[in-house]
Parts: structure tokens; C-alpha cells; sequence
């Protein structure tokens, strides 16, 4: 006579070697609601007659499959939700267009004997000014006059050399400038702050088009 702990032994042989014969069955190794009832299944099929199983286990077992079903069924709801927030994030910056955003820093990294290029946001029209290269100590490096009634975003190429006509060494350098506008208003600007001017999705992450490039949004630490 085979007891019940064999039938069981058996039974879970069987579904084991149905597994391995066909492995996308359950590729993973997880059990799922549908691998618990073919278990249930297949122990009732091999049960013994004589000693049937007990009410209060199938009870049981079949509570225990309601209650994963009930699991799987909250797990799916739950990542939906935050599918549906993360979608409602990306596109709730849309609302930024026509903002200012801020990259979190003024400065550039510059290559020894290289042109390094960058791009200043002027909002108002400039009628005089100068835009001032310092090193990391805050030592002025170079300056560059603006050209008047320069406005908008203006792209700078930087050879390089300070006001003596040396080439600096390599490093980040603080880019910033302070100008006047045609009603004569004290300005001040920046590298690292751009209008916003459109929103681009690439694989459900936003881009923002600062100047001629398009950021991350998550790099964005400010947006005014």
C-alpha cells in the first residue's frame, strides 16, 4: 500500500520531471497559482483510496491558492499604479516649457591646447558686458566682451589661453557674465542655466532641450 506521503512524493516527481522534460513550463523556478493547483491536482490523483485526503487540507490548500491569487492580483494592480505615476511625472513637464532650467553648475571642463566651446543664456538685450573665465580658485583666467544687443542663447569658442596668451593647463573653469541691458539694468548670467524650450521622450525618459543639447531631465536640479 503507498501512504499519503508517498503520493505526494510522487506526485510532485511527476510535475518535476514534466518540468524538466519541458523547461518553459516554468522557466523561472517559481511557483505560480496554476503550478499550486496542478500540485493539488495531481496529489488527489494519486491519492490513496482507502485513505482520501482531509477536508480541512484541501480546505486549507485552497485557501493557501486564494490567498497567492489574491498576492499576484494586488502585485499587478501595484505596478500598473506605478506605471501610470511614472508616465504622469514624464509628462507633467510639459509644464516647463518656456521656464528657465538650471544644470546646478557654472562650469566647463577644459582640454590643454583645445577649443572648449559653451553656451550662455542672455534673456534681455545686452548693451554692454563681459564674460569672465576663472579657475578653481576663483582667479580670473580670461574675459571676453560681449557683443552688444547679443540676446538669447549665444554659443562661446574659447581657445584656451588666458588674458596673457597662455595656454591654460587642464581643469573645470567657472564660466559667468555680468553685463548691462538697454535700459541700463545691472545683469548677471551664467553656463548651467537654459530656457526650456521643448520636451523630448526617448524610451519613457524626458529630455529637455537646454540651448542646442537635450538633458536628462534628472539632471535638471532646478527649474524657475
Amino acid at each position: 500500500m503507498i501512504n499519503q506521503t508517498n503520493n505526494t512524493s510522487s506526485a510532485t516527481s511527476t510535475l518535476s520531471s514534466n518540468k524538466i522534460n519541458n523547461p518553459y513550463i516554468n522557466p523561472d523556478g517559481i511557483l505560480g497559482k496554476d503550478d499550486f493547483m496542478k500540485l493539488m491536482l495531481i496529489e488527489l490523483q494519486y491519492q490513496d483510496p482507502t485513505q482520501p485526503m482531509d477536508t480541512e487540507k484541501i480546505l486549507q490548500q485552497t485557501s493557501q491558492l486564494a490567498s497567492l491569487e489574491a498576492a499576484d492580483n494586488t502585485k499587478k494592480a501595484l505596478e500598473n499604479l506605478s506605471k501610470s505615476l511614472a508616465n504622469s511625472q514624464q509628462y507633467s513637464v510639459l509644464g516647463a516649457i518656456g521656464k528657465t532650467a538650471s544644470l546646478g553648475s557654472n562650469t566647463i571642463h577644459h582640454t590643454k591646447g583645445k577649443v572648449s566651446t559653451f553656451e550662455m543664456y542672455f534673456p534681455t538685450d545686452v548693451k554692454s558686458g563681459t564674460v569672465t573665465v576663472r579657475d578653481r580658485e576663483g582667479s580670473i583666467v580670461k574675459t571676453i566682451n560681449l557683443a552688444e544687443n547679443a540676446k538669447g542663447v549665444y554659443s562661446f569658442d574659447w581657445d584656451g589661453k588666458d588674458n596673457g596668451g597662455k595656454d591654460v593647463p587642464d581643469g573645470f573653469y567657472q564660466i559667468t557674465a555680468d553685463y548691462y541691458d538697454n535700459q541700463g539694468n545691472p545683469r548677471h548670467s551664467a553656463v548651467g542655466n537654459y530656457p526650456i524650450e521643448s520636451v523630448r521622450f526617448d524610451k519613457g525618459k524626458a529630455l529637455l532641450k537646454l540651448g542646442s543639447r537635450y538633458i536628462p531631465l534628472n539632471q535638471v536640479v532646478e527649474i524657475y
